[in-house]
């Protein structure tokens, strides 16, 4: 026949076909419309959807701008010119608290911080080391790796996001501190101020070898405390700390005279962590600890001019691992119950990290 009706192109489908699926399509799309809420939802990233345990969201503000470093001329200055992502203020003002896990940036580039922020509930780390490199006056990883090549710090974004922070160290056990190669105070200056530009951290933390050398000290000093006053005035308050070997007599007398150097110079310092190696098998860990903890705070009505609990609260711990085995649940249970009752500034670990289980319980027991 002539006729096209009842006949159908190749590839078309059935016209009863069509219309069940036009119905179907419309049946569809009113449920999705009675199902969508009345107001849309803001963009939010997905690590930033649902919270670790233990860590505060951070609540809605406007972006503030971090400081960008220009250097001319020897010196550097500050630009507000880059977004930086917000922070809780509770978290900025009264730096980290309870368990700061200190991650080897240069060793583990893989860590996910904000995946760690989630399995384990703590909110705040540490980076380290950033060391000189060969020029004495260029922080790198490691003394390596540009600072803006390390992929760890890269990850700041995803931690802030879901409320978490983090500081950055200097020096370490494995290299020099910017002061002690860096002579020029213009030259420090403009390293540390391109640190915080790049990172803006609310903590920047020191662990140095070099006390018994005054001038570093003395530059060191000054620039801190110029840092500070500037963060101050940016309202980005910038804390300092100073991680110190500690042994049962308290701090070495090198380290006390640096301490009051830095104070002399009108540098607030947050708090003092103390290393204190562990035994593999020692039984008395804990109390080599608590006795280092006790000589460090009787030694700070000379050092930082604090007695009582105000010394108590510049004091953070930091025992050096071997093996994950150094510290299980019931020694971190009493390491947190010490770090609670007393008041500590807060309990890191340094080595060998310590399991999930404890990280978990070093961050809520005793808090």
């Amino acid at each position: 026949m002539d006729s096209e009706r009842g006949e159908r192109k190749p590839g078309t489908p059935p016209r009863p076909l069509v219309a069940l699926a036009g119905a179907a399509l419309a049946v569809g799309t009113g449920y999705a419309m009675w199902v969508l809420p009345a107001t849309a939802l803001p963009d939010v990233p997905a690590s930033a959807a649902a919270p670790a345990p233990g860590v505060t969201a951070a609540a809605p503000s406007p972006v503030p701008t971090a400081p960008v470093p220009i250097v001319s001329a020897g010196a550097a200055t500050w630009r507000q010119s880059r977004p930086a992502t917000p922070i809780p203020v509770g978290a900025r003002t009264g730096g980290p608290t309870g368990y700061v896990v200190f991650v080897d940036a240069v060793r583990e580039p893989g860590f996910d911080l904000a995946g760690a922020a989630r399995r384990t509930g703590t909110g705040w780390y540490t980076l380290g080391h950033l060391i000189p490199g060969p020029d004495g006056c260029t922080p790198r990883w490691g003394g390596v790796t540009e600072q803006g090549r390390n992929p760890v710090a890269n990850r700041l974004g995803p931690l802030r996001a879901q409320g978490g922070d983090a500081g950055i160290a200097f020096g370490g056990p494995s290299g020099q501190e910017l002061a002690q190669t860096c002579r020029e105070p213009d030259l420090l200056l403009a390293a540390y101020r391109r640190v915080i530009g790049a990172f803006d951290p609310a903590v920047i933390d020191f662990e140095v070898r070099d006390s018994a050398d005054a001038a570093a000290t003395a530059r060191r000093a000054a620039a801190l405390g110029l840092l500070q006053r500037e963060a101050a005035a940016a309202g980005r308050p910038l804390a300092v700390t100073f991680t110190l070997p500690a042994a049962e007599s308290g701090l070495s007398t090198a380290d006390a005279a640096m301490l009051r150097a830095v104070r002399a110079a009108g540098v607030e310092i947050r708090a003092v962590n103390l290393l204190v190696p562990f035994r593999t098998g020692a039984s008395g860990n804990l109390h080599r600890l608590a006795v280092a903890a006790r000589a460090v705070q009787a030694q700070f009505g000379d050092v930082l001019g604090l007695t009582g609990q105000a010394a108590w609260q510049r004091i953070a711990l930091a025992p050096v691992l071997t093996s994950p085995a150094d510290l299980g649940s019931g020694r971190a249970r009493r390491l947190a119950g010490f770090r609670a009752r007393n008041g500590l500034a807060w309990v890191s670990v340094r080595g060998t990290r310590p399991s999930d289980k404890v990280s978990r319980i070093l961050g809520t027991a005793g808090s």
